[in-house]
Order: structure tokens, then sequence, then C-alpha cells
């Protein structure tokens, strides 16, 4: 008997069996997990973007442990918060005032709930396939629903929740011409969770414009994407001037820490009391240590190194494909990014859904975990790069690549017939 719904407790850790087996991890170094056969994996989720520095990153886990030596849970102020939240705002310029929770999904909650109290008005609009967290507000809408896609005529909405399509210009206007009641519009820098889909030139500055032009605020999404490009805010390098950001992940290089960032006039509510917030964990020592730590070594992580080197790797793999007579294409950055069976990347979510192919999707997972790679198994789904993906490791995920290129073959290349049943 399985105690344990599904095995998981989330249910994005799902994979395919392989060979009758389900994979589990017993422990993680660098740029590798380990399974408890003992069999070693090169790692592409990373903690779906957390891991940043590496597993079990040893400056990181070290304070970590002081931490939770001092006292896991002290109840009251206690002196790394305030450190821990200076350490955060000297990285996210005008957002300059910090609140701290305990994952993605609560720091959307608080962001969400910080524009409904700053602007008298009910409703968030998001992007459709966008993921912002898996609370039941913001979760509508999410990727696979079907509320995901929609014509002009029939926007799906809730009384605290409404979609834009992303990339869709004339959209935006629309909704607000539609809906007086937008406290804020909630985006990512690009739509991950739908497969790394980036944003047309000029469309995040369209929907901050109109956004502003409306009374409503800007929340930037940053669970993901926040200091994965640099050790800063994905939409600060975008240009963008969001009134609220969400980050959380690469903060702590997967230990749980979460937090939201804004103005100090947008979260003056809350300093003064007039809105709730709380959280016995949101701030926690441990949290806060992994904060300060891991921003230390960021703030010296050669960014423009590792992007490159994972701009090379999309490159080769989808050099690789093409030798075997399959045509693939990536979207994404370097050290985050989708791997799609079509000649080019979606640049919607409509397109996503018709270049999806979940077969490949499956069938690459499996054959890279064979030689060695943890990829995800969703057609949505993303590799993220590590600093501790060095340009040697890399050689070893191009090695894979073209082993299991090779065995999907037969399979999947053009003009090439499928093998006999």
């Amino acid at each position: 008997m399985h105690n344990l719904i599904g095995d998981v407790s989330s249910a994005a850790r799902i994979l395919p069996d392989l060979d009758g087996e389900t994979l589990f991890i017993r422990n993680g170094k660098g740029a590798y997990l380990w399974d408890v056969q003992g069999r070693r994996y090169i790692d592409t989720a990373l903690g779906f973007g957390a891991v940043l520095l590496g597993h079990a990153n040893e400056r990181v886990n070290a304070q970590v442990a002081i931490a939770l030596g001092d006292s896991a849970a002290p109840s009251w102020a206690h002196a790394r918060e305030h450190a821990a939240a200076s350490a955060l705002a000297a990285h996210t310029g005008a957002l300059s005032k910090v609140i701290f929770t305990n994952s993605g999904s609560e720091a959307v909650h608080l962001a969400c709930r910080a524009a409904r109290a700053y602007t008298g008005r009910g409703k968030i609009a998001k992007m459709a396939a966008g993921f912002d967290g898996w609370f039941d507000d913001v979760s509508f809408g999410n990727v696979n629903s079907s509320q995901a896609c929609f014509s002009d005529q029939q926007r799906p909405s809730t009384p605290r929740t409404t979609l834009l399509r992303f990339n869709d210009f004339d959209d935006v206007q629309r909704l607000f011409d539609e809906d007086p009641d937008i406290a804020a519009v909630i985006l990512e820098p690009m739509l991950a969770n739908a497969g790394c889909i980036m944003p047309a030139p000029g469309y995040l500055e369209h929907v901050q414009k109109v956004a502003r032009a409306h009374g409503a605020l800007l929340i930037s999404d940053e669970v993901l994407m926040g200091f994965r490009q640099s050790a800063g805010l994905a939409s600060h390098q975008a240009g963008l001037d969001p009134d609220i950001a969400s980050v959380g992940k690469a903060i702590g290089n997967g230990v749980p820490v979460s937090a939201i960032v804004g103005k100090a006039h947008i979260l003056a509510g809350f300093e003064e009391g007039r809105v709730q917030r709380g959280g016995t964990f949101s701030g926690n020592p441990m949290a806060c240590a992994a904060v300060m730590s891991t921003l230390d070594l960021l703030d010296n992580a050669d960014y423009v190194q590792l992007i490159a080197r994972g701009e090379r790797l999309r490159e080769a793999i989808v050099d690789i494909f093409r030798a075997e007579g399959i045509t693939v294409s990536t979207s994404g950055y370097g050290n985050v990014f989708s791997l799609w069976p079509s000649p080019q990347p979606p640049a919607n979510y409509a397109q996503a859904l018709a270049f999806a192919n979940a077969e490949f999707s499956t069938a690459l997972h499996l054959a890279l975990r064979q030689a060695g790679l943890l990829v995800m198994p969703s057609v949505f789904g993303r590799l993220y790069l590590s600093f501790e993906h060095s340009d040697g490791v890399v050689l070893e995920m191009t090695a894979a690549f073209k082993v299991a290129a090779a065995k999907l073959t037969a399979r999947f290349a053009a003009g090439r017939p499928a093998p006999a049943a």
C-alpha cells in the first residue's frame, strides 16, 4: 500500500515509468542527481528553475544549517529577516519594499491582494495559459485548461480573474473596454509554462501602457524568471516598470522561499495594517539565510557565459536532430528554453497547442533518461541550466541528445515509415 497520493505531493513531479521502473531521486550535487539505485543523471529540471547555483551548494547549505541551529521558528522578528529584505531590495530598483512568503503561489496571491487593496478594484487579468500559481483564483485559465483558448467575444472570467491572450495587442485594449474593474494585469516576461513563448517586440510595453492608462497596476510574476538572466528582475531587463513583482525559486537555490517586492506607496496598506498578511513560516531564518547567501553568489556569477553556453546547446540540439532527419526548434533563453518538434517555435498559445506532440515529448524524455539526462516529459516542458552546468557537462548533454535523436529517427524523421507494431 502506498500512502503518498500518486507517489508525489506535486503533480509536476510525475514521470513515466522506464522499463517498468518508477524514478525516485536519492540526492543531488552540482548539475547531477542520483536515483535510489545509484544511477547518475544530468538534471535539467533543477527544482523547476529554483536551483540556479547547482544542487547542494555548500555555501548556501552551510548558512541554512547555521540558521536552523539558531532556531527554525523564533516566532518574533529576527535578525536575518531585515538583512535578507535589504539584500533582495538592493536588486529590485524602485520595488524597495519586501514581504517574504514561502512559495510562488503564496507570493502571487499576496501581490494580487495588494493590487486589489490599492486600487479598490476586484479583478486580476492574467495571461491565458500562463501559470501564476495553483491557488484557485489564478489557476483559472492555466495551460491545458478549457479556458486558455477563447475567441474575441467569449472572454473567460470569474468574479476575481479574467484572461488575456498573450501576444495579442488588440486584446489588451479590448479587455479594458469591456471591464472597468481590473485592479492589475499579472504577466511573466515570457509565457514560460506554455513552453517559453517569447513576447512579440513591444508587447510587454504595450500591456503596461494600456494598463496604466486605465488605472490598473502591473504585476510581474518573476517566480520563474527573476534572477535567471541577471542578478535582478527580468522585467527591468526588458525595460518594464512594474508596480509589484513576485519572486522565488532562484533567490534561495532550492530552499523554499518567495517574496513580493513593490513600490512603497503600493504596499503601504500592509505597513499601516489596513491589508492583512500572515504566515507562520514566512521569512523564516533558514529562508532568509538562503536568500542572503544565494544573492551574494549570484552577484559574482557569470551570467553572460552561462547564457552563451546555453545558446550553443540550443543550436547543437537543432543540428543533432536535423542530422537524423527530425525537425525541431527551441524557444526561450540560454539557461531556460523549450524544445519544439516544429520548424519554428510558437508565437502564441494557439500555435503551441498545434505544435505540441505528446508522443514526441514522452519518447524524448525516455530516450534521454536512458542516456543519463533528465528532462521534463511535458509538451510544454523546459530545460534549465545552472552555473554548475559547465562546458564539460554540456558536452555530456550533447552526447545524450545524439543517442536519443538516433533512437527517435525511425518514429519521427520526415519521410521515413514508422516501425511495424
